[in-house]
């Protein structure tokens, strides 16, 4: 049986809503047109509460994955996968045994594969979980960052990332990408993004945050910040500002280890803090922690996400936030390497948390925190602080009141020209350009009509046009030139960058798309080699900005800050002068040879 919900016909009326919402109305005493969202009624939600079990408390707690495309009827790849993670079958068994309050979305899960299948998901978990005694709808997230991190992809509207955004410095741009953004989520059934980023990236060598991050300015990085949790929260999606108390200085990937970050207490009240005041000011609706270890700030050797000292001592007492607080994945080795995993949900809350995010095993974290409540060592009345927190948020964004999306609204919101062309118009004030020898930019179509488009092609993002190479060439071939895509790689062999140089003899110019190059890299030999043709090259920095730092040999240099399609249209447009390059450098660029001199300032950025 599939699931239904989204189609015209299939769709459930606001009467057969507000029938499977009953209990929930019934204890809140709703006439049937109040939408929740309009009071936070602190003692009608306790009232849900209290009829709660201690099992399904503990399940509200919990944001979880889940395979398949469907609530019930997944392939059978991810029942197989779900049962060997999960110990259940589908999302339904997921919330009839563990009655999640909260379930995350990727596109590895197979969760995300179009439009009208995301908001048919989303309708058939909401049924199930409707379904169950005292049930509630559940809380759907996904991490939709935009620029190298969106779980849902084409025919969504893609937005440039953070620092392409921080490149542009537009306020506007920001609050437009969180409204339209925010939109099309909402439309989805998704109403709690894991973004935005309110790291100030201060270093070059960061692994995780880099290019998800606005820049290396703090007070640059909050009024994005602002405008961006403005522009989705006024949508009806809630933000998170992450990853508390700043993962901006690490130069260990959280995923794989355990981050240390140095900076004094004052450092990080004028570095690190600025923006998530700003968040907070601006009325963040989440907050995820960081799975680092900041001994400025508590020097017991825990990540913050189980510090007491940090979530309840510096967030909510200090800083004065009372949303919801959230852990960034438990699965990460960053939180894992001190405490088991039947200690880290537990510590987690006795922390100060309010969900556990995507814990390795479902099982054993329930299980967890349920014996904690029963051996005495969390309180109920802990868990129910946290459980109003989370039903606060679900009521303020009508979730209790209408938890179903409908295929006309997925329509009227996702992906629509105006929403793409917006995009667009983000990315043309983002594109940052660093080298331009003798005033190469824009190409002449007259004197430069043969491009040749080499490069890294790293693995795309969700629902892109293809690799990197093959879009840039695409793109630039679209606006009057003949150019042709060949992938080198990100680590190009002796073979492919000699393939390159032959067929550079045949372009009057190259495009060489790169991706954090080192001093080792093999991308630098690349560029030599095809500058040494005597043929222009034009190097445009797909990731970090960088590059070009290692790359003495171009002509030209563009920072595009992603290989997603509407940042690499946007550089296209520059180098043909389309646009001018508008973008300024949001992190300073330090020379290969002494770091600590400065090749290319902060807010720098040439035009033409």
């Amino acid at each position: 049986m599939h699931d239904s919900g989204t189609g015209s016909s299939r769709h459930p009326s606001r009467r057969t809503v507000l029938a499977a919402t009953a209990g929930v109305a019934a204890t809140l005493a709703l006439a049937p047109n109040t939408a929740l969202a309009a009071g936070n009624d602190d003692k009608r939600l306790e009232a849900l509460i209290s009829r709660m079990t201690l099992e399904e408390k503990v399940g509200q707690l919990f944001v979880m994955r889940v395979y398949g495309h469907s609530a019930t009827d997944p392939d059978q790849a991810d029942i197989d996968a779900n049962l060997k993670e999960i110990g259940v079958r589908t999302a339904a068994e997921l919330i009839a045994k563990y009655r999640v309050g909260g379930i995350i979305y990727f596109a590895w899960a197979h969760n995300t594969r179009n439009p009208h299948q995301i908001a048919d998901l989303s309708n058939g978990i909401q049924r199930a979980s409707l379904s169950q005694s005292h049930g509630l709808p559940v809380l759907i997230a996904t991490d939709q960052e935009h620029g190298i991190v969106a779980r849902v992809g084409k025919p969504a509207s893609l937005f440039p990332g953070a620092m392409a955004i921080g490149a542009s410095g537009s306020r506007a741009g920001a609050r437009t990408l969180g409204r339209i953004s925010g939109a099309e989520l909402r439309a989805l059934g998704i109403l709690q993004d894991y973004g935005t980023d309110a790291d100030v990236n201060v270093n070059p060598a960061n692994p995780v945050i880099g290019v998800r991050s606005f820049g290396a300015d703090p007070d640059a990085v909050a009024d994005l910040v602002a405008a961006e949790v403005s522009g989705y929260q006024n949508s009806g999606v809630a933000a998170t500002a992450k990853h508390f108390p700043g993962h901006g200085d690490t130069a260990v990937d959280s995923h794989f280890g355990f981050p240390v970050i140095t900076h004094s207490r004052e450092v990080w009240d004028k570095l690190d803090a600025v923006p998530f005041r700003a968040a907070i000011r601006a009325g963040i609706d989440s907050i995820m922690t960081a799975h680092i270890m900041v001994p400025a700030l508590d020097d017991s050797g825990d990540p913050a996400t189980l510090s007491h000292p940090i979530l309840t001592g510096i967030l909510r007492e200090e800083l004065g936030y009372d949303g919801v607080v959230v852990t960034d994945s438990l699965g990460m080795d960053g939180v894992r390497q001190k405490y088991g995993d039947d200690r880290v949900p537990v510590l987690a809350l006795k922390a100060g948390v309010d969900q556990l995010l995507n814990p390795p095993s479902l099982d054993i974290a329930w299980n967890a925190v349920l014996q904690a409540v029963r051996n005495g060592e969390l309180a109920e009345a802990r868990l129910d602080e946290s459980i109003l927190r989370v039903l606060r948020l679900k009521a303020k964004l009508g979730l209790l009141d209408q938890p179903y999306v409908t295929a006309e609204g997925v329509d009227k919101a996702v992906g629509v020209p105006e929403h793409l062309r917006a995009a667009d118009r983000v990315a043309d004030g983002t594109t940052t350009l660093l080298v331009n020898k003798q005033g190469l930019l824009p190409l002449s179509r007259r004197t430069h009509p043969r491009l040749l488009v080499v490069g890294a092609d790293p693995a795309s993002p969700s629902g892109t046009d293809g690799p990197p190479t093959t879009v840039l060439a695409n793109a630039l071939t679209g606006l009057g030139f003949t150019a042709t895509a060949r992938s080198t790689g990100t680590a190009p062999s002796p073979a492919a960058i000699a393939g390159a140089v032959a067929a550079a003899q045949n372009a009057d110019a190259v495009v060489v798309g790169t991706y954090n190059v080192s001093a080792t890299s093999s991308q630098r030999t690349l560029v030599a080699q095809l500058a040494a043709t005597g043929k222009p090259v034009i190097a445009v920095a797909i990731r970090n900005p960088y590059d070009v730092a290692h790359l003495p040999d171009v002509s030209g240099y563009l920072a595009a800050y992603s290989w997603t399609d509407v940042e690499l249209r946007a550089a296209a447009r520059v180098i043909a002068g389309q646009v001018k390059p508008r973008g300024k450098l949001p992190v300073p660029v330090q020379r290969a040879d002494d770091p600590e001199q400065t090749l290319y300032p902060l807010g720098y950025g040439l035009s033409y």
